[in-house]
């Protein structure tokens, strides 16, 4: 249980950071890479759901 929750707050960090970084590119660098590393939240999140077999918190 624990790994899970672990793991579930490790891929919204990693999507978070993703998010970020986008931004940064977009604005920083060149908006076609920042389009392109944004496509990369959906793609984490997506994941994450596969992961952890898309089970929301339990509350016993």
């Amino acid at each position: 249980m624990r790994s899970v929750n672990t793991a579930k707050l490790l891929i919204l960090i990693a999507a978070g950071l993703s998010f970020l970084f986008s931004i940064y590119l977009w604005f920083a660098v060149d908006k076609d890479q920042g389009v392109f590393v944004g496509l990369w939240v959906p793609s984490i999140l997506s994941f994450g759901a596969l992961l952890t077999g898309g089970r929301g918190p339990r509350h016993e």
